[in-house]
């Protein structure tokens, strides 16, 4: 009795177990899926995705320190051309200061010689007016006298040489030879003074652009050196000095573009002036040889070459 008794408890105790395996089995097959001989454990999803989560956050975090050192990296600089002039070498900053005072240069000459060539070309027209009005050269002489120029200088060294002329004897055309030599040295002193300043104007206009990418090449092979230095090819690091050297290049523009156009102008103009003192000389010959044919021993009346009729009959009777 006591045998049997000991075996249904035994029985009782392994169908038990065997119940509880049975309701573990399911949550176990819920992790581990069998194929055949192959046991793929299953994936869970709520790990990745929190690491998903931490991965991007980290690559957010990058991506926001990149962005934070390139804007560090541009409030370093200050881009505009004052700043750029104060970040720049010292070799950039001397070729800025030359070029922006070739600028200046350049301007000082425009002004001062278009007031110079307006007052010369008005007074020239004046003389040149007079000249052609006046009968002789004495009258001339006489009528402008009050007159101011540099077109004048013409009308004082025809004087002059008449007075030295007046103290031996002469022929006509040796005076006249003589005052078209004078005459000739004078107007070309008068158009080398004119064309002075512009010169500076030529050399502003041909070697600017030069100066300017003088100070480019400078600025950039800093800039390749600082690159070799801190070992980054970050555009914010390197952007700064190569606008730096470029500005030296547009000041070289800057410079010379407006001293090209000023010297264009300014050949023009003057080209305009020698052709109103060689006008005024013809006009100072003019007068002096119509002087000198009135006193001459060979001179005629050429009324008829007027076809006045009266004045020849005037001269006939004379005759």
């Amino acid at each position: 009795m006591f045998i049997r008794t000991m075996l249904f408890v035994c029985l009782m105790g392994g169908g038990t177990s065997a119940v509880h395996a049975q309701q573990a089995a399911p949550s176990t097959a819920s992790k581990v899926e069998v194929t055949g001989n192959a046991v793929t454990p299953e994936v869970n999803t709520n790990t990745l995705s929190a690491k998903s989560l931490t991965v991007g956050s980290d690559l957010d975090t990058d991506t926001n320190t990149t962005v934070s050192v390139d804007e560090a990296a541009f409030d370093q600089h200050d881009l505009s051309p004052i700043g750029m002039y104060k970040g720049a070498d010292v070799v950039v900053k001397s070729v800025i200061i030359g070029l922006l005072l070739a600028s200046l240069v350049s301007w000082a000459i425009c002004i001062f010689k278009s007031v110079q060539l307006n007052i010369a070309k008005r007074n020239a027209k004046k003389l040149l007016k007079h000249l052609i009005q006046s009968e002789s050269f004495a009258k001339a002489n006489h009528t402008l006298l009050l007159q101011q120029g540099d077109a004048l200088t013409l009308l004082k060294a025809t004087q002059h040489e008449l007075q030295l002329t007046g103290e031996g004897l002469t022929t006509d055309e040796g005076l006249k030879e003589r005052l078209v030599a004078r005459l000739e040295r004078v107007q070309a002193a008068l158009s080398a003074n004119m064309n002075q300043g512009t010169g500076i104007l030529a050399t502003i206009g041909s070697v600017a652009p030069f100066v300017g990418l003088f100070g480019t090449v400078w600025g950039i092979m800093n800039s390749f050196i600082g690159i070799a230095k801190t070992q980054t090819t970050n555009l914010a690091v390197v952007a700064p000095g190569i606008a730096e050297a470029l500005l030296a290049t547009a000041l070289g523009l800057v410079a010379a573009i407006p001293a090209v156009i000023m010297y264009n102008h300014f050949s023009r103009v003057i080209g305009s002036y020698k052709a109103q003192l060689a006008d005024i000389l013809t006009a100072i010959m003019i007068l002096v040889s119509r002087d000198l044919d009135r006193k001459h021993p060979d001179a005629k009346h050429i009324a008829y070459l007027l076809n006045d009729e009266d004045a020849a009959d005037a001269v006939s009777k004379e005759l």
